[in-house]
């Protein structure tokens, strides 16, 4: 007997909801234990012992520490993948902690590798009565953090760009899926449990160097060449060009001095500054990066100094797929209730979906349960049924959608997304941002 498209969801939702303290076990233990980007070890071996307790194949290691399953349905036919990101962020003074490393869970990915799993043990239920596959992809390094470890590991060949996507889509990980869902957990903005449409900033790291002279700072100053002063005339410059930002273009430029000098007593000749560029679109980035190096070379020319500028490509803008955000907002108001849906906005920061979204369908729901501004020591998810549960029903409920009836739905968003990438498309752009420009103000 054919089961109808309502049929198959009540049954993802109720096997869903017969394995939710599973699935609740899996985010607080993956809480309890958060692990940095690229060295997600244990929590990858969460994954892969889950995926055999479900009896599926899957593919470890990609990327260091990404496992992929599929799920197969039917027949063959579109391919949707569900995703979960293994990683943590820093944060020393959260309550969730590592006393020993300070990675914390203060952006929910705990909740979404849950969820992702969830999702998974929703459709096994049902995939005889899809038409195409599911792939459950539980993928590295989201945060763009801990750069120089990353770089690092490109200068020994274990990969190429620091962000985790980006490096699995290099890897060719992506090539057999077509579109792709995850649900964030970063809420805190508002009571509401769940929302869809999101769009992201596109973001660069620079990593800027001052290189001056030293000299006693008391009696020798006029000997020196102060690269610290160099550094902040050039931080000064980025924030005196603020006003030739577009507005629509919500450039974000956010620099750090990670090292100030050596000793109160000399002039400081060894200057460190990282920063984050971040905008709404491509050529934004690209504008607000080259402002960011005019600034840096500015800095070195008025005391002379010398500069080193970094740039590395980070993530590209999140523009998600629009037949999708239709489909995905209906599950998720199906499963927390129309009144509990809260609006689309664009967020300033960003996330390596964005990548993904140059070359496939994406839509990145945001889900509730959390508490506190993301990346913060308040940060912290409160309620791991709106956090984990409910997205793992809404993505599942999505990919019914989209696989049911000759997988019709979803092959109408292929047909109907704007021109994308291929991957050597994308790749091209990507490194087209990664460059070294070394400035000798002394020589101007």
């Amino acid at each position: 007997m054919s089961l109808s498209k309502e049929d198959l969801k009540a049954q993802v939702k109720a096997e869903i909801d017969r394995r939710a303290g599973e699935i609740i076990d899996i985010s607080t233990d993956i809480l309890a234990h958060p692990e940095t980007g690229f060295f997600e070890a244990r929590t990858s071996e969460v994954v892969q012992k889950k995926f055999g307790e479900m009896g599926l194949a899957f593919t470890p290691e990609l990327a260091r520490t990404g496992v992929k399953a599929r799920m197969r349905g039917r027949k063959a036919g579109p391919t949707v993948g569900i995703l979960g990101e293994l990683d943590s962020i820093i944060t020393p003074d959260s309550p969730v902690a590592d006393p020993d490393t300070g990675a914390a869970h203060g952006c929910g990915h705990n909740a979404q590798i849950a969820s992702m799993i969830g999702a998974g043990l929703g459709l096994q239920a049902v995939m005889h009565h899809l038409d195409g596959d599911v792939v459950l992809f539980a993928v590295p390094a989201e945060e763009c953090i801990q750069i120089g470890e990353r770089l690092e590991l490109k200068e020994k060949g274990e990969l190429e760009f620091v962000i985790g996507k980006p490096e699995l889509i290099r890897l060719g990980a992506f090539d057999d899926i077509d579109m792709v869902t995850i649900t964030h957990t970063p809420h805190g903005l508002d009571d509401s449990h769940a929302s869809v449409g999101d769009t992201h900033n596109g973001a660069l790291v620079k990593r800027i160097r001052f290189s001056g002279v030293a000299a006693h700072a008391g009696s020798f100053a006029h000997k020196g060449i102060n690269a610290l002063k160099a550094a902040t005339i050039a931080i000064s410059a980025i924030d005196a060009q603020r006003e030739k930002f577009h507005e629509n273009d919500l450039v974000r430029i956010s620099p750090i001095i990670t090292k100030g000098g050596d000793a109160t007593s000399s002039v400081p000749s060894d200057v460190r500054i990282e920063t984050m560029v971040r905008a709404r679109t491509v050529e934004a980035m690209r504008e607000a990066s080259e402002t960011v190096d005019r600034s840096m070379r500015a800095g070195a020319l008025a005391v002379g100094a010398r500069v080193e500028i970094e740039t590395v490509s980070g993530y590209m803008p999140n523009n998600p797929d629009q037949r999708l955000i239709e489909l995905q907002y209906a599950n998720c108001a199906e499963v927390v209730g129309a009144d509990n849906m809260g609006g689309a906005r664009h967020q300033s920061g960003s996330t390596d979906v964005g990548d993904l979204s140059m070359l496939m369908p994406v839509v990145h729901p945001r889900s509730g349960g959390t508490e506190g501004a993301p990346h913060s020591r308040e940060y912290y998810v409160r309620d791991h049924t709106l956090a984990a549960v409910n997205p793992a029903k809404s993505m599942a409920m999505l990919a019914v959608d989209l696989l049911y009836d000759e997988a019709t739905e979803a092959r109408a968003v292929i047909a109907s997304a704007p021109p994308k990438l291929d991957r050597d498309a994308y790749l091209k752009l990507r490194r087209s941002f990664d460059r070294n420009e070394v400035f000798d103000g002394a020589a101007h």
